[in-house]
């Protein structure tokens, strides 16, 4: 486990908005993911009837959206211990392998770094 305080600030900040949009909408994920530019994407679960997006890869589609050509970093705060192969592979797709992902609990302590 990686406390969030050992985070860097911008880190740290993207697992707090991913957090924070997982309060707020009451949905089961937040995610957020920071662009090349330091740009900040953030969103929760979508969960349509005819359309299911976790909240990862809905930040990942915003952030290819608005002309993104790269990921720093990505942070989902879920109740999951583990994240999907296809939500990681979103942000790989983007970011490249060396892209760190973290996921936290819903107090936003980092269980896992990817």
């Amino acid at each position: 486990m990686t406390e969030s305080t050992d985070l860097d600030p911008e880190d740290r900040k993207i697992v707090t908005l991913a957090r924070s949009a997982r309060a707020r909408n009451g949905v089961p994920e937040g995610a957020a993911v920071r662009d090349e530019t330091g740009r900040t994407y953030v969103a929760g679960t979508v969960a349509l009837d005819s359309l299911q997006l976790s909240a990862l890869r809905t930040a990942v589609a915003m952030a290819v959206a608005s002309g993104a050509e790269s990921l720093e970093a990505a942070a989902v705060v879920s109740g999951a211990d583990v994240l999907p192969d296809e939500d990681v592979a979103a942000v790989r797709d983007l970011g490249g392998a060396g892209t760190p992902v973290f996921l936290a609990g819903a107090d936003g302590a980092v269980k896992v770094t990817l």
